[in-house]
C-alpha cells in the first residue's frame, strides 16, 4: 500500500498543480474517515449537519455532505488523489506524506483527536518490543506510513538505536482495526498483536484472553499525538475557502458537544456507526486517561515529521507545523 500510495502521490504532483486540475467551488462535499471513536467529531458533524449549518451562515447555502468510511488512511489518500473525496479525516503520517509528495498540494485544515494508541498483544511471550521475533505479526491500518507504523518506528529507534528504526517494519501487516480485532479474538490467527485505537483498545483488553499492553503512544511521543485531522488539496481549499472555515467551526462545535454532553456524543456515534457497545461502556472509556484530547491544534506532529525526514520518507523538512496546515489553523498553538 505504501508504494502504491507513493506512486499515486507522485502522479498527483502533476494532477494537483496542472491547469486541468483547477478546482471549482463545490456544494456537494465528499468526506472520508476510518472506524473508531477517534472519529466521534466527524459523526457529530454528520448527524447534526454542522458543515452545512456553518457554510450557510458564511454565505454558502445548499451545501450537502457525503461521508465515506475506509478501513485505512492509505485507502483514503488514494481516494483523495483519484478525486473520489474532497476532504479526509485520518492520520498525521498520511497528511505529511501527501504534503511532501504533492509539494504542498495537500494540507491540513484542523486536528480532531489525539487519543492514545496502544500496542496490545495476546502472546504471553511478548512483554516489550524486544520480545518480537521475525514471525510475530503486528496489525496496523497501513504499513510504513500509518500513524501507528511511524510511532512504532520511533519507538524502535529509541530502543534499538537510531539506525534500527525500521527493525520491526517486517513484522507489520495491514489490517483495518475491525479486522485486526477479529484476528486478535481468534486464537488460531497468526496475528497476535495489534497497534490499536479506541474503542478496539478497550474491546481487546476486555474480551481477548491474555491481552496486555506492550506500549502506549504518549510514552513514545512524550505526550498526545494528533491521530486524526481533516486535510484536503490546496486546490480545493483555494476554491472553497468558506467550506474550509465551516469545517473548522463544525469541528469546534463537535468538540464542545463531546465535552458538554458526552452521553449525546456517544449516542450519535452509536447511531452513525452501528457500534453495539453500550453507552455505559463508551462513557466509561471516555473517562480513561488521555481520552478527552479533542483539540483543533495539531499535537506532536513535528516530532513525527522530523522522524520521517531523517529516515528519508519525507524529502522536504518542514520548518514548522504551519508548513503543512492551511492558514485557517495558523492562529492555533500547534506542535
Amino acid at each position: 500500500m505504501m508504494w502504491r500510495t507513493l506512486a499515486s502521490a507522485a502522479v498527483a504532483v502533476g494532477l494537483l498543480q496542472g491547469p486541468a486540475a483547477l478546482a471549482q467551488q463545490k456544494t456537494e462535499i465528499a468526506l472520508s474517515r476510518q472506524p473508531g471513536i477517534f472519529y466521534i467529531p466527524s459523526h457529530i458533524i454528520e448527524k447534526q449537519k454542522l458543515i452545512e449549518k456553518h457554510a450557510a451562515a458564511l454565505g454558502v447555502p445548499g451545501v450537502t455532505t457525503k461521508w465515506l468510511t475506509f478501513s485505512s488512511g492509505g485507502a483514503q489518500t488514494d481516494a483523495l488523489l483519484a478525486g473520489g473525496v474532497d476532504i479526509l479525516n485520518t492520520g498525521t503520517g498520511n497528511l505529511l506524506l501527501l504534503w511532501d509528495r504533492t509539494r504542498g498540494g495537500v494540507k491540513g485544515i484542523v486536528a480532531t483527536s489525539a487519543q492514545p494508541m496502544t500496542l496490545i498483544s495476546r502472546d504471553p511471550n511478548i512483554k516489550s518490543l524486544k520480545d518480537f521475533g521475525p514471525n510475530d505479526k503486528i496489525a496496523l491500518p497501513t504499513v510504513k506510513v500509518s500513524t501507528q507504523a511511524i510511532v512504532l518506528q520511533i519507538a524502535a529507534g529509541e530502543l534499538f538505536g537510531p539506525d534500527q528504526w525500521s527493525k520491526l517494519d517486517p513484522n507489520t501487516v495491514q489490517l483495518g482495526h475491525p479486522d485486526a480485532y477479529a484476528a486478535m479474538s481468534n486464537p488460531q490467527h497468526e496475528v497476535r498483536s495489534h497497534f490499536s485505537i479506541p474503542p478496539f483498545t478497550f474491546l481487546e483488553m476486555k474480551n481477548v484472553p491474555g491481552a496486555h499492553v506492550v506500549l502506549n503512544s504518549p510514552d513514545v511521543m512524550g505526550g498526545p499525538l494528533s491521530q486524526a485531522q481533516f486535510f484536503t488539496t490546496t486546490k480545493f481549499a483555494d476554491a472553497n475557502p468558506k467550506i474550509i472555515q465551516a469545517v473548522r467551526l463544525a469541528t469546534k462545535e463537535a468538540h464542545d458537544l463531546i465535552r458538554s454532553d458526552p452521553k449525546l456524543a456517544v449516542e450519535i456515534y452509536k447511531e452513525i456507526t452501528g457500534d453495539k457497545t453500550s453507552v455505559e461502556d463508551l462513557l466509561a472509556w471516555l473517562k480513561e486517561p488521555g481520552m478527552m484530547e479533542w483539540n483543533l491544534e495539531p499535537q506532536g506532529t513535528m516530532k513525527f515529521a522530523n522522524h520521517l525526514f531523517k529516515t528519508g520518507t519525507l524529502k522536504t523538512q518542514p520548518k514548522a507545523w504551519t508548513d503543512y496546515y492551511l492558514p485557517v489553523a495558523h492562529d492555533l498553538k500547534g506542535s
